[in-house]
C-alpha cells in the first residue's frame, strides 16, 4: 500500500514533456501567441523536420499544444493561456546567467525582448511593467491582494475604447511573473485586451521573428495621454 499522491504520475509526465531542450525551445517560441508551422519551428529549434515532428506529436498528445491543418501545412499553437502561464512561470525561474546571450545577434534580440515583448497575448518586458505600474499608480489596478481591476480601472478600459470580453474561467486580471524584470506584469482578460488594442491601434509593432515589440510614436503619445507614462521609459 502506498500513500503516493494520485496526481504524481501526471505531474511527472508533464515535467518530462517540458524537460527536453527542443520541446522547450518550441514552447518558448509559441509564447508569441501565434500559430507556427512545423517547418518554422524546426528551423527555430535547429533540428530536422522529422525530429521536430516527433516532438510536436508528444506535445500535442500531452495537451500542451493544439494542432491545426490547412492544406499540406501543419500549424501548432499553445493549447491555451494556462499553458502559456506555465511556460512563462517556469522561464522566470531560470537563472539570469543561463540566459546570457553568446553572440552579438542574440544580444540585440535579447535587448529588444527585454525592452518590450508579447507574453502569449499580453505585454511583457519593461513595456509591460511600465503599463502595469502606471495602472497601479493611478488606482486602476490593485496589487495588494492579488491583481484586480478597480471600479475606476473598469471605467478606464471603457473610456479608452478597450472592451473586456470575459469568457470561461479566465480571470479578468492576474499577475504574470516577468522573466526579465523579475516582477509581475498584467495578464488575464484585461492584459490580453490591452495588448490586442495596442497592436491593432498601432501603438506597438512586432519586430523581427521573436516576440519583441516596439512602441511607435503614436503609442508613446497614447500611453502618455492615457497613463502618464514617460515616453523615454518606453524606448
Amino acid at each position: 500500500m502506498t500513500d503516493k499522491d494520485p496526481g504524481a504520475p501526471g505531474l511527472a509526465r508533464l515535467a518530462g514533456l517540458i524537460a527536453d531542450e527542443t520541446r522547450a525551445a518550441c514552447l518558448l517560441a509559441l509564447l508569441d501567441g501565434r500559430a507556427w508551422t512545423a517547418g518554422e519551428l524546426a528551423r527555430h529549434a535547429g533540428v530536422a523536420a522529422s525530429t521536430l515532428s516527433e516532438h510536436l506529436g508528444k506535445l500535442v498528445a500531452g495537451g500542451l499544444l493544439a494542432e491545426e491543418r490547412q492544406g499540406r501545412h501543419r500549424y501548432v499553437r499553445l493549447a491555451d493561456d494556462r499553458v502559456a502561464q506555465l511556460v512563462e512561470d517556469l522561464a522566470a525561474q531560470v537563472a539570469p546567467e543561463a540566459r546570457r546571450p553568446r553572440t552579438l545577434r542574440a544580444s540585440s534580440a535579447g535587448s529588444a525582448m527585454a525592452r518590450g515583448r508579447t507574453c502569449y497575448d499580453h505585454l511583457a518586458g519593461r513595456l509591460g511593467i511600465a503599463v502595469t505600474d502606471a495602472l497601479t499608480g493611478r488606482g486602476l489596478l490593485r496589487q495588494d491582494t492579488g491583481f484586480a481591476l478597480t471600479d475606476a480601472g473598469l471605467g478606464w478600459f471603457g473610456t479608452a475604447g478597450i472592451p473586456l470580453k470575459t469568457a470561461g474561467r479566465r480571470p479578468l486580471a492576474r499577475a504574470c511573473l516577468d522573466w526579465t524584470e523579475r516582477r509581475p506584469h498584467l495578464a488575464g482578460v484585461a492584459g490580453a485586451a490591452l495588448c490586442r488594442h495596442a497592436l491593432d491601434a498601432g501603438w506597438c509593432v512586432r519586430i523581427g521573428t521573436e516576440r519583441a515589440v516596439k512602441v511607435t510614436a503614436a503609442g508613446e503619445e497614447a500611453l502618455s495621454d492615457l497613463l502618464g507614462i514617460d515616453p523615454v521609459a518606453l524606448r
